[in-house]
């Protein structure tokens, strides 16, 4: 289910992508959750949650990994810039969008001269319906390849929260978030060899499920 673009893609398209598989996704997904009530995936050893956390939250996304060759200290690879993607429940209504941004924790700044921002950039969610955030960041050892050719399942350790304008703290309470049962987002094997290749973008389609967890 991967799709490649090689050069600077328009973000209507992506949008394009977006909804029309969320459309099918409400016809086909059913994540399980029962009476409110969220029932953790089967993972690896070293996926597992802390001793004491809930789920409280699941989403399936639907997206894109967004990559762009640059350079390396092995010569150029694709390298990941964000993931643009969003999260459906069950029922296929929008939970939360996914993307990269600064961290507003100020425990955890910035330390690539790369990048200005005064935040390190996390892997972050935003809630579609109370605008509450959560920055998070991958936890030691925590990636395991489970599906050949797809992305790896991740666990992730909550690093930055913060409340929507109106107070909202749906994901302000979370401690740590898996993403498990993924299909496609790999770069591509082809594309970007030389610095011929330079800012070459690959667009890659994934979808995979989030589940956020708290401790009580």
């Amino acid at each position: 289910m991967n799709h490649l673009a090689s050069s600077n893609p328009s973000s209507s398209r992506i949008v394009r992508t977006v909804r029309a598989a969320a459309l099918a996704l409400a016809c086909t997904i059913a994540l399980p959750v029962l009476a409110g009530k969220v029932t953790p995936p089967q993972v690896p050893d070293n996926l597992k949650v802390a001793p004491g956390s809930r789920a409280f939250l699941v989403g399936h996304a639907v997206g894109t990994q967004n990559y762009v060759c640059a350079p390396t200290a092995a010569g150029v690879a694709y390298t990941l810039f964000t993931p643009i993607a969003t999260l459906f429940n069950g029922e296929g209504d929008q939970l939360t969008t996914h993307f990269f941004s600064p961290n507003p924790n100020p425990l955890d700044p910035n330390t690539n001269p790369a990048v200005l921002s005064d935040g390190a950039i996390r892997a972050t969610w935003q809630h579609a319906r109370d605008n509450s955030s959560a920055w998070a960041r991958l936890h030691p050892n925590g990636s395991a390849t489970v599906t050949p050719g797809a992305l790896a399942w991740l666990l992730l350790d909550v690093v930055g929260v913060q409340d929507g304008l109106a107070g909202g703290d749906i994901l302000s309470k979370a401690t740590q978030i898996q993403r498990v049962n993924t299909m496609g987002g790999i770069a591509p094997s082809q594309g970007c060899a030389s610095t011929a290749d330079l800012g070459r973008t690959a667009i890659v389609d994934y979808t995979a499920d989030y589940y956020f967890y708290t401790i009580d």
